[in-house]
C-alpha cells in the first residue's frame, strides 16, 4: 500500500516540475485560477449576482458551497492526504538520489491535509450549479434541437476547460497532487447534482438554517475531539506546513481547517437570517424586487460594498477573537447582499411604490410564498410536493 501511494505521488512530483519547467511563464495565470476558483468568490460575486437574477439558484450556491466544504473537511480528516511541497522532503521514497525542487508560491503552504482538493471540488460545485441553471433558462423553448446541442456543447465545454484549468493550477502551485485535484471535481459533482433534487433547501426556516449549522459544528467539532482521544491529532498538517514552507508568512491562519469551516458556517447562517428577516420581506420579498432595474441596483451595490467588506481582515494574533470575527463577518455578506441593501436600496428610490395589490401570478402568501412563485418563474426545480 505505502509503496504503490509513493508511486502514486512521485508521478505527481513529476507532473509539477514539468508543469513549474515547461510553463513557467504562465505562473501569473496559474494563481489567478486558483484566486477565481476560491470559495470565497461563491459568497462575494456569485451569490449576489445569482440571487438577485433568480433567488433559488443563489440559494443552492450557498447550500452547495457550504456543504460542499463541509464534507470536503471530513474526506480530508479521514484520507489524511499528503501534499507535494511538504512530501518531497520527508518521504523515504527519494532516499539516495537528489530531493525534487519544487517552487513555491504565495498560495502554496496551505495548512489542511490534501485530499480532496478544496478549490476542485467548490469549483466543480459551484460551476456545474451555474451551468445547469443556464441550461435551464436557455434551453424552456425546445423546438430547436440543433440551437441546443451547440448550446450544452458549448457550456460544458467551458465547464470542463475551467476544471483542467483549476486542477492545472493547484498542480503547478505544488499544493496538490493530481489524483486529489481529480477527486475534487469528482465529489464536488456529486454534491451540485445531489443538492438539484433537494427541495426543501428554497424555503427553509430560520430555526432549519441554525439546527443545519450547529449540527454541521458539532459534528466536526466532536469528529476531532473523538480521534484526538483516541491520539491522532487532525492538525498534524499545520506542523508540516509550518515546518516546509519556504517563507513564515505564507502560512496563513485563514487556510487551516477550523478557519473554513466558521468562515461557511457563517455565510450559511446569515442566509438564514436573510431570507427570514423583514428586510428581505420589505425588499426582495415585495412587488419592487420583481423590477429588473431594481435587481440590477441590488446587484451593483452588493458586489460594490461586499468587495470594500472583504478587504476588512480579522486580526490573527489570537485564535478564539480570529474564529469568531471570521464567523461574523461571512455571516454578514449574504445577510447583507439578500435583506440589508435591498432594503435601504428599495427605500432610497424617490417614488415609492403604491401598496401591493396581489394581482398577476403572484399570491399574497408573504415571504414563503415569494420564495415558491420565485422558483416557479426561474423553473429551476419542481416543488410540486410544497
Amino acid at each position: 500500500m505505502d509503496a504503490g501511494m509513493d508511486l502514486l505521488h512521485s508521478s505527481g512530483v513529476d507532473l509539477v516540475q514539468y508543469l513549474q519547467v515547461n510553463y513557467k511563464d504562465s505562473q501569473g495565470r496559474f494563481t489567478f485560477i486558483s484566486f477565481v476558483a476560491d470559495l470565497r468568490n461563491t459568497f462575494f460575486v456569485f451569490f449576489p449576482i445569482w440571487f438577485h437574477v433568480c433567488e433559488a439558484v443563489g440559494v443552492k450556491l450557498i447550500w452547495v458551497a457550504v456543504i460542499g466544504d463541509w464534507l470536503n473537511l471530513i474526506f480530508k480528516w479521514i484520507l489524511f492526504g499528503q501534499r507535494p511541497y511538504w512530501w518531497v522532503h520527508e518521504t523515504s521514497y527519494y532516499a539516495g538520489s537528489p530531493v525534487p525542487d519544487l517552487e513555491q508560491f504565495p498560495i502554496t503552504c496551505e495548512t489542511g491535509p490534501g485530499s480532496p482538493s478544496g478549490h476542485a471540488m467548490g469549483s466543480a460545485g459551484i460551476w456545474y450549479v451555474m451551468v445547469t441553471a443556464v441550461l435551464t433558462f436557455a434551453l424552456r423553448n425546445k423546438e430547436h434541437r440543433i440551437q441546443s446541442w451547440f448550446l450544452r456543447a458549448g457550456l460544458w465545454g467551458a465547464f470542463w476547460i475551467m476544471q483542467i484549468s483549476v486542477c492545472a493550477s493547484r498542480v503547478f502551485v505544488a499544493t496538490h497532487f493530481p489524483h486529489q485535484v481529480f477527486m475534487g471535481v469528482i465529489s464536488g459533482m456529486v454534491v451540485a447534482e445531489a443538492f438539484g433534487r433537494i427541495n426543501g433547501i428554497y424555503n427553509a426556516t430560520l430555526a432549519r438554517y441554525l439546527k443545519v449549522t450547529l449540527f454541521l459544528f458539532f459534528f466536526a467539532l466532536g469528529f476531532y475531539l473523538l480521534l484526538l482521544v483516541l491520539g491522532v491529532d487532525l492538525l498534524w498538517s499545520v506542523e508540516k506546513a509550518k515546518r516546509w514552507c519556504a517563507r513564515d508568512e505564507w502560512v496563513h491562519m485563514d487556510t487551516t481547517p477550523f478557519a473554513g469551516l466558521v468562515r461557511n458556517l457563517g455565510a450559511f447562517f446569515g442566509l438564514g437570517l436573510a431570507l427570514n428577516s423583514p428586510m428581505y420581506s420589505e425588499s426582495c420579498g415585495g412587488k419592487r424586487g420583481r423590477q429588473p432595474a431594481f435587481r440590477l441596483g441590488c446587484i451593483g451595490a452588493s458586489l460594490l460594498l461586499l468587495h470594500l467588506f472583504d478587504s476588512v481582515k480579522p486580526p490573527t494574533h489570537a485564535e478564539l477573537p480570529f474564529y469568531l470575527l471570521s464567523f461574523c463577518k461571512s455571516a454578514a455578506v449574504p445577510l447583507a447582499s439578500a435583506a440589508i441593501i435591498p432594503y435601504c436600496l428599495s427605500h432610497l428610490v424617490s417614488s415609492p411604490l403604491a401598496p401591493q395589490t396581489h394581482t398577476d401570478n403572484a399570491p399574497a402568501l408573504g415571504t414563503w410564498g415569494r420564495r415558491v412563485f420565485i422558483l416557479h418563474c426561474c423553473s429551476i426545480e419542481k416543488i410540486d410536493q410544497l
